[in-house]
């Protein structure tokens, strides 16, 4: 299904799209929900507010930055595969997670929320067409389908969990 065209995704999503094995988007949120919720609660709690650097993000700060661009991402979906034409605008995803104050939320509140709006995501691509998938629209001023969107958001959340593994455990 990943048999994506040059023109459905902006060059610097590659790196998350190169990620996602080949398989049904769908099938993939639902396995990948499972595994990242089981990731998140193995990470010891001494780790949820660690910083491996000055100015980077904790554990805490990922998940909410994941749940945010999830949300972001099931937002242009929707609007493309409802064949809005608008340009949908990128979003500075430091100011989001400095605003989030994602280290004064309990932790078991992030994983719920996250849980939450990945259902939300689920829900939505179970209602794509095909047709729908192939909806191409323009997304941070780049041209994007729905099914790479899909994949993005897949990918994106697999580079954070190996930016983890590397950096915070």
């Amino acid at each position: 299904m990943k048999n994506l065209q040059p023109n459905e995704f902006a060059p610097y999503y590659e790196n998350y799209i190169k990620l996602v094995p080949e398989q049904d988007i769908v099938k993939g949120l639902v396995q990948q929900k499972e595994e990242i919720l089981h990731f998140f609660n193995s990470i010891p709690v001494f780790k949820h507010e660690y910083r491996y650097a000055e100015g980077k993000w904790t554990v805490k700060d990922i998940i909410l930055h994941l749940i945010d661009a999830e949300r972001i991402f099931a937002y242009r979906a929707l609007r493309i595969a409802r064949n809005d034409k608008t340009a949908l605008h990128g979003f500075e995803e430091n100011d989001y997670v400095i605003t989030a104050n994602a280290n004064n939320r309990e932790y078991e509140s992030l994983l719920a929320e996250y849980e939450s709006v990945r259902n939300a995501t689920i829900s939505l691509f179970e209602t794509f067409s095909s047709e729908d998938l192939l909806s191409l629209g323009t997304a941070s001023n780049g041209s994007v389908s729905v099914r790479a969107i899909g994949y993005i958001a897949l990918g994106h959340e697999l580079h954070h969990k190996n930016v983890i593994l590397e950096r915070y455990l």
